[in-house]
């Protein structure tokens, strides 16, 4: 587990999950989330399957918000292509934390200084 920052902003707490199962399982299976999920390497998800609406940012290498956007369950989202991670989080965090498209987001791992989400 590591931090979602923003600038000098801790925004959350973020579990990265970035091998193959990890990305697949997602927020599958959960009835809620603390803080976010990183997928990495990806550019698009769905919500099928889901217990909740999610909060999703597509990043790109160097850390870029592309896009954001709230899914509702059940949905099918199309991939930005220049994305190359992806962050999810649960439905309204994203206005709580002011997280916009334009910021520069980094995941700070408890093993890492500094980490673009890539």
């Amino acid at each position: 587990m590591g931090w979602l920052v923003c600038d000098t902003r801790v925004l959350a707490s973020a579990d990265l999950a970035d091998e193959r199962m990890s990305r697949r399982k997602g927020l599958l299976g959960r009835s809620s989330v603390e803080g976010a999920l990183i997928l990495q390497p990806c550019n698009w998800v769905h919500t099928f399957g889901m217990k909740f609406d999610i909060d999703v940012a597509y990043v790109d290498r160097t850390g870029l918000v592309l896009k954001t956007q709230r899914m509702s369950r059940h949905r099918l989202g199309l991939p930005v292509m220049r994305a190359h991670s992806v962050i999810e989080a649960q439905s309204g965090s994203f206005a709580r934390w002011g997280l916009h498209v334009g910021d520069i987001i980094e995941y700070r791992g408890h093993d890492s200084h500094s980490d673009r989400p890539q």
